[in-house]
């Protein structure tokens, strides 16, 4: 660890927190947006299904 006054420690210790925050807030977006597309994918999904056992279904 570098030597350095303790305030000097706790100011670069409070940057490493924020920037490891900033970090979270990123991948919980990322992680929130591929979540959506998913769930949008799977609708189309189980939509389109559902369609090919209407059509295969006698009447």
């Amino acid at each position: 660890m570098a030597d350095g006054s303790p305030l000097d420690r706790i100011h670069a210790a409070v940057s490493r927190i924020e920037a490891a925050s900033a970090r979270h807030a990123q991948e919980k977006a990322a992680l929130t947006q591929r979540h959506a597309a998913l769930r949008t994918r799977m609708a189309e999904a189980v939509a389109a299904l559902d369609d090919v056992i209407t059509r295969g279904t006698p009447e």
